[in-house]
């Protein structure tokens, strides 16, 4: 029987080793998790600063683009405004300049040598054309335009054949 008993202790004690090991590593393991824990909710924390952080940052910028959005649209009436005021400017001027006569072109220089309408000196450099309209003056390429086929004519005659383009 003390035998038994004695066999019966060793495996008790055996047991009790065992399950103080068990134990032992299980709170190793509780104490890890619970680092775990801690470094998550710390993580959270974090997270839901950053996210704070960044929705008040949106909140700001749709804020500040919604002024500029009002400014823009308020400088687009103003704008508007004024191209109506300047079309209405426009049509009144029209309508005072209805009646009045456009120029005649001038006589052509005595001198071949210049231009008819800026008196520029034709060089070796400067091409002279003959206006093929009604003063038949020597032009310079700035005084002339390009009539296509018809040749050049200067402004002058060119604004008389096509008041619209003036």
């Amino acid at each position: 029987v003390p035998q038994r008993l004695a066999s019966l202790a060793a495996t008790a004690q055996e047991e009790t080793w065992q399950s103080r090991q068990q134990l032992q590593a299980q709170r190793q393991e509780m104490a890890r998790l619970q680092e775990e824990l801690s470094r998550a909710r710390q993580d959270g924390e974090r997270w839901a600063s950053t996210l704070q952080r960044a929705q008040r940052e949106a909140l700001e910028r749709e804020a500040t683009r919604g002024a500029e959005q009002a400014r823009q649209q308020e400088l687009i009436r103003d704008m508007k405004e004024r191209l109506l005021e300047l079309l209405r400017e426009k049509d009144a001027l029209w309508q005072k300049t209805e009646g009045i006569d456009t120029p005649m072109p001038s006589p052509a220089p005595r001198d071949p040598g210049l231009c008819a309408r800026c008196h520029k000196d034709f060089r070796l450099l400067s091409r002279r054309y003959n206006c093929s309209r009604l003063c038949q003056g020597k032009v310079c390429h700035t005084c002339s335009v390009d009539m296509g086929k018809h040749g050049r004519c200067c402004l002058i005659c060119y604004q008389q054949r096509h008041p619209q383009a003036t």
